[in-house]
């Protein structure tokens, strides 16, 4: 899985436990913000679907943490933006 970010590996892993349309419906659109080591950060289009995932997927998320050796790793979910720039902005 090398040249891949961690977000992708953990997607790659959750696409082969989860359904194709639960797949789709709730991580097609999230999207990866960046790795400090201890933690990831996910951009998701909205609140609802961070909610979901937060409430849902958390123990998946943290299984395929597990086995990608990054179990300490704390998964952040922001929601999106209109404008991508606005990532230096930490009021949203």
């Amino acid at each position: 899985m090398a040249g891949t970010n961690l977000w992708q590996d953990i997607l790659d892993r959750l696409r082969t436990e989860l359904g194709e349309e639960d797949f789709r419906r709730w991580f097609a659109a999230t999207a990866y913000a960046g790795d400090s080591g201890g933690q990831l950060t996910v951009w998701v289009p909205s609140e609802a679907i961070r909610v979901h995932v937060s409430g849902h997927y958390q123990e998946h998320i943290d299984r395929a943490l597990a086995a990608l050796g990054r179990s300490k790793t704390l998964v952040r979910f922001r929601v999106a933006g209109f404008d991508d720039d606005d990532d230096e902005d930490d009021d949203a």
